[in-house]
């Protein structure tokens, strides 16, 4: 998978505001800090799409970004940042829901997790509200570049093991620094989705 061109489409916050659901569409969610606007930015190579900010928990809309002129990228609010007002978690969980109830053209979920930690139990309901709805989930663990190598192993099992995974479900490893498994991030999260470009 090559992603050739990226662009901001829009941001919306009922689904009235959604653009119309003519193309295959993947999501990306996580908590606050796990790094979702910068793994955006590194797969798409375009420093500045998905807005990063140092404080966590700044996404408050869904934005929708093209990729290749033939689906939708989009970049959920983050969630389980403690410095958020309880009212304020409210409106983000509706906002979220309404998002995964209504967009029938969603095809697959990115659930990013911290690969240096196990998942909170803000990552294990999010994981299970994903399969609630029965829409295929991709796992991908950030911040690769901060783990030893004798640990990614042992992380992706306590990932696993927590969340409550099949053996047939992924979980990839990336770096947004070094962008570490590029290619294989990419080739799982657009798989099926795009044609492949004719060949001669």
């Amino acid at each position: 998978m090559e992603i050739i061109k990226s662009e901001f489409l829009t941001s919306a916050v009922k689904r009235d505001q959604y653009p119309e659901a003519d193309r295959p569409e993947v999501a990306f969610i996580g908590r606050s800090n796990v790094g979702k606007s910068s793994i955006i930015n590194s797969l798409t190579n375009r420093k500045g799409l998905a807005r990063v900010s140092n404080t966590p928990g700044r996404t408050r809309l869904v934005n929708f970004f093209l990729i290749n002129e033939s689906i939708y990228l989009v970049d959920l609010p983050g969630y389980g940042y403690a410095k958020v007002s309880k009212s304020e978690k409210e409106n983000l969980g509706k906002i979220t829901d309404e998002y995964f109830t209504s967009r029938t053209n969603l095809n697959k979920v990115v659930l990013l997790l911290d690969s240096r930690h196990k998942p909170t139990q803000d990552d294990i309901l999010m994981y299970r509200y994903i399969r609630h709805y029965d829409i295929p989930c991709l796992i991908v663990g950030t911040k690769l570049d901060k783990l030893k190598r004798n640990e990614i192993r042992k992380n992706e099992k306590f990932i696993r093991e927590t969340l409550g995974m099949t053996p047939e479900e992924r979980i990839l490893m990336y770096s947004s620094l070094t962008k570490e498994n590029r290619e294989a991030v990419l080739d799982a999260v657009f798989e099926g989705l795009i044609p492949e470009p004719d060949t001669v």
